[in-house]
């Protein structure tokens, strides 16, 4: 299966395990097994680096076993064939999404100006605010 130029996932990573589906189908669905549960085991992946297993890792979430493997579960459809195109796009655009580095931030400080600025907005603000209160009494 490939995922990109430099990424591609062999058929011994991938096992599918065909179970009955919930859902739409009448008595068909008490009957046939359409929908697909998609295990990838990522961690001992060797077509993918160990930065993207862990970007994978993140973006995976629940769907990440504790033994590494990615599990994806389809029953959209009534269509076996069908559901399981969608559990192995869904598993290629995760990998798509790990294999995007992210560019670094590069922290930066406000400019003096902009904090004098900030301040004197503050300052104002409150000028306001102050000039709304009811004079106090200066008993003489």
């Amino acid at each position: 299966m490939r995922v990109n130029d430099t990424i591609e996932i062999h058929d011994w990573e991938l096992t599918e395990h065909f179970v009955r589906s919930s859902g739409p189908g009448g008595q068909n669905v008490n009957k046939v097994s359409s929908a697909v549960e998609l295990r990838f085991e990522a961690a001992r992946s060797p077509s993918l680096s160990d930065p993207i297993k862990n970007r994978l890792r993140r973006i995976a979430g629940q769907k990440w076993t504790k033994e590494g493997a990615i599990v994806i579960f389809c029953d959209e459809t009534r269509h076996q064939i069908r559901n399981r195109e969608i559990a192995r796009q869904r598993l290629i655009d995760m990998i798509q999404r790990a294999a995007h580095k992210p560019k670094p931030r590069i922290a930066t400080k406000p400019t003096r100006a902009s904090q004098r600025r900030r301040v004197d907005a503050k300052k104002h603000r409150g000028a306001i605010k102050q000039g709304r209160s009811a004079p106090t009494d200066f008993g003489d």
